[in-house]
């Protein structure tokens, strides 16, 4: 455990906010996530090959056509996406789920046993083996339940923390992931600290803050606190758990917790 500059306590590891391919590489050849999608993906080319000699010239002129017209849709969709997202979790999910829909589509064309196999692979894919999130912490402070207890009853801590609350088992937090890291590293200074709180492995901890778990899907969660006392969070809960949450964006949150000149303003006191 180590002190902050503003006195806390947390776990941090160091890491500068940065893209580095070669570091990108090795993950996806070492990620179990990665590795079995790409031998998936893969599989289809002997498997095309093979069939190649076996059907007729007439279905292989069909499937190649079909091949060429799910290549240039998904290079489409990829280009529209990275275009638009603000993640590279997100861009990877997303490119991901459509080569899937677009290999098993192909597939189905071959020989629908094929598609079922392919279904199932991702099926099982998907129940083993979970996407990493972004690694990074930027200049947030990763905190237990405790330690943010007492960072925010602490008289000399930051005036306002910006806590995100979350769990890696949700899709929605991993896609998000990068956001508060980038925030923090903007936003971060005397006044102003940033934490994380996991809730994946500290249930315990989200009936204290007021966070439902009957539903993950609503996760993450960002509450500001002032001076130890909730001042703004986002979302907010309905009574029911909701299937579609609003869209989490970086641009959205400074928005909801006016992570502006204002804000920065205020907590330096001018």
């Amino acid at each position: 455990m180590s002190k902050n500059g503003n006195g806390g306590p947390y776990v941090q590891r160091a890491e500068e906010y940065s893209f580095d391919p070669v570091r990108s590489l090795n993950r996806m050849v070492s990620e179990p996530y990665y590795v079995f999608h790409l031998l998936v993906f893969f599989s289809y080319i002997p498997i095309r090959c093979s069939a190649f000699q076996i059907i007729s010239p007439s279905r292989n002129s069909l499937l190649l056509k079909r091949e060429i017209q799910v290549f240039v849709a998904y290079c489409v969709l990829a280009v529209v996406k990275i275009v638009r997202t603000e993640s590279w979790e997100s861009f990877i999910q997303d490119t991901l789920l459509f080569a899937k829909v677009f290999l098993t589509g192909i597939a189905l064309v071959l020989d629908y046993h094929l598609a079922l196999w392919y279904a199932l692979a991702f099926l099982v894919i998907h129940i083993i083996a979970q996407q990493p999130p972004y690694e990074g912490l930027g200049s947030s402070n990763h905190l237990t339940p405790l330690q943010l207890e007492a960072l925010l009853t602490e008289g000399n801590t930051s005036r306002f923390w910006l806590v995100e609350f979350r769990a890696f088992s949700t899709p929605a937090c991993i896609c998000t992931s990068s956001f508060f890291p980038e925030l923090s590293i903007t936003y971060s200074n005397a006044n102003l600290s940033f934490g994380t709180v996991d809730l994946g492995l500290f249930p315990n901890a989200a009936e204290r803050f007021g966070i439902p778990l009957g539903s993950l899907n609503q996760l993450p969660v960002y509450i500001l606190f002032e001076n130890a006392i909730e001042v703004a969070r986002f979302p907010k809960f309905d009574s029911e758990p909701y299937v579609f949450g609003p869209t989490i964006t970086k641009k959205l949150l400074c928005e909801r917790f006016e992570l502006d000149k204002r804000l920065l303003d205020y907590v330096n006191g001018k």
